[in-house]
């Protein structure tokens, strides 16, 4: 990966999963997303995407169009959209409606980011849904139903064709404006579907960390033009914890860090710990690799080495655009209603980059 230290980034956005951490209730993780919004508002990122995830203990973003409302509602300028939706857990029908709403409440302030993984685990990837409208699992559908969510939301809508009669069937009565809708993935599947569906992409480097430049490719050299989007559109997402030193940075990232070994290794998922109370636990030797594996494609340390990182991600991605998604911890005594470290790595890499 190069890293030209003057490769452009002229936009940043966030992706914020909501974390609830040791000593927040959900109410005081909510309030302190909310506040990290605004500070990217006022900071003059482009977009704030929230997640959805079910049945975990470490994440409050599980409903993607609720909390696009809220924080809409207390943001001024940034758009708000969905990093993203996992579509075969809803009809869509459902969302289609829930994101023309959307639309239609906050004109040019609204994504639609659609994925296909479940977010969740087996059982409650079942009771979400028990009631697909197309029955099985929802995943086999997924091309057709990203047609009908887009063609839900356009001004004519779409037109049913039952037992040799004609049905309209429109998201909202009088649409005059569409989200933006994008593909989210982290497979060769995904850059291949919205290539052939003509529609904006975001490959999730913070999370799969391998095969983000053979995806993109794919992407751009198979791309067919949409009316909507006449060119191939994307950015690109990285984890990042920044602070004034780099001993400092590498203290906020490590709760984090052990979260994800925990994933990856069938540990019990708590709330994000404290910082102090993930350096009382520490890394178990037999960690210690898989620690560097997950934190190689992370951008951590001081303003100037994590900005070389975010640039030479959009190098490699091919964008001005990088997303970032803070994960920095908070010190025991912090306000539970802030987030302080995630906000100084957004405040400290806008003064960098933008």
């Amino acid at each position: 990966m190069s890293t030209e230290p003057n490769a452009p980034v002229t936009a940043l956005s966030v992706l914020d999963l909501i974390p609830v951490r040791s000593d927040q209730t959900s109410s005081q993780a909510l309030r302190a997303s909310t506040r990290l919004a605004q500070a990217a508002d006022e900071l003059g990122f482009r977009r704030y995407w929230v997640a959805e995830h079910h049945n975990m203990p470490a994440v409050a973003s599980t409903n993607p169009a609720v909390l696009i409302a809220l924080l809409a509602s207390a943001t001024r300028q940034i758009t708000v959209g969905s990093g993203g939706v996992m579509l075969p857990n809803h009809a869509p029908l459902v969302i289609a409606e829930q994101f023309a709403l959307l639309e239609a409440a906050f004109p040019g302030r609204v994504d639609l980011g659609l994925g296909r993984a479940p977010g969740s685990d087996p059982v409650t990837s079942h009771m979400l849904r028990s009631g697909s409208a197309r029955g099985g699992d929802g995943v086999d559908s997924f091309p057709d139903d990203v047609r009908d969510v887009v063609d839900l939301m356009s001004p004519g809508g779409l037109t049913l064709d039952l037992r040799g009669r004609t049905y309209p069937l429109s998201a909202t009565p009088r649409a005059t404006s569409v989200p933006d809708v994008w593909l989210l993935g982290s497979s060769m599947y995904s850059a291949q579907l919205a290539a052939a569906l003509g529609l904006p992409y975001v490959f999730a480097h913070h999370f799969a960390g391998q095969g983000t430049a053979e995806a993109m490719a794919t992407y751009r050299s198979t791309y067919r033009p949409s009316e909507a989007y006449p060119a191939p559109k994307t950015f690109a997402i990285i984890n990042t914890v920044v602070a004034e030193s780099a001993e400092e940075a590498e203290r906020r990232a490590l709760p984090y860090t052990r979260s994800m070994i925990r994933l990856r290794t069938g540990g019990e998922m708590g709330p994000v710990e404290l910082i102090e109370d993930a350096e009382a636990a520490g890394l178990a030797p037999e960690h210690a690799g898989l620690a560097q594996q997950i934190r190689s494609t992370w951008a951590v340390g001081t303003p100037d080495v994590a900005a070389r990182q975010v640039r030479a991600l959009a190098e490699l991605v091919g964008t001005d655009e990088v997303m970032l998604s803070p994960v920095g911890s908070a010190h025991v005594g912090e306000n539970p209603e802030t987030a302080t470290t995630r906000e100084d790595t957004l405040r400290l890499l806008a003064a960098e980059l933008l």
